[in-house]
This record gives C-alpha cells, structure tokens and sequence, in this order.
C-alpha cells in the first residue's frame, strides 16, 4: 500500500470537535454489536428441540393395581403416610409432557376435585398419577 500521499498527516494527532465532546467506549462499542434480524429465532429453534413425552394410557392390569394402591392410601390416610408418587404432567407451550416423581407426606386425598394433596401444599390431580408407593 502506498503511503507517501498521507506522509503529511500520519503523525499530526486526531482532530476533536469543539461541538461534540468525544462518545464513551461503551457507547462507541454498542454500534458494532451484531445485529439479529431474526429476533427470538434462536429461542423458538430451543423450544421445537425439547422433547415431549406422549400421555401414557395405562393398560387394565396397571389400572386395578393402581386402585389396590388408592384403596390402601384410603384405609390408611389418618396416619398421613409418605408416598412416592409418579405422574405425568403435561407441557404448557406444545403437545406431551413428562413424568415426574414426587416423595411427601399424604395431608388428605380430596375425591370432589380429584387430587392428592401433600403436607407441602402440592396437589396431584388423580388421574395423572400412573404409580403410587406407600
């Protein structure tokens, strides 16, 4: 590159307005920050990639030990009896859901509204749960 036509400004220091004072580094920085014209692409590319498990449709047999299982937490429900309980719940933003597993203390079993309802305040709806352990 030829330089010999800047040979009377190279060394002279850079000129400042006496309007403008100079901008701050910050501000100078946020200018050349990458632009996204696709905004919020990335987060629904994140939410399609989460996977989702199908509601499970559980077979006789599970359904009549299930009920065994009910029939004991009945019988045995002044005693407030820790249980584990797996049941699915389901996902808010797109079909399917998962299971999760919860371990408490039984506070009562509410047969109106359908749900179980721990000493820590959490409520199971009935017809989510596909395992139960007392």
């Amino acid at each position: 590159m030829d330089t010999t036509s800047y040979d009377d400004i190279i060394d002279r220091p850079r000129p400042l307005s006496k309007k403008h004072p100079p901008m701050p580094m910050e501000k100078r920085a946020a200018q050349f920050l990458p632009f996204s014209a696709l905004t919020g692409l990335d987060a629904l590319m994140e939410e399609e990639a989460r996977l989702t498990e199908d509601r499970p449709e559980l077979g006789e047999d599970a359904l009549l030990a299930l009920d065994e299982r009910f029939a004991l937490l009945r019988a045995r429900l002044s005693e407030h009896p820790e249980v584990t309980v797996t049941f699915f719940r389901s996902d808010e933003k797109k079909g399917g859901g998962r299971y999760e597993t919860q371990t408490g203390r039984v506070r009562r079993l509410d047969e109106v509204n359908r749900t179980l309802i721990l000493t820590d305040g959490t409520g199971i709806y009935l017809d989510t749960i596909v395992e139960l352990l007392i």
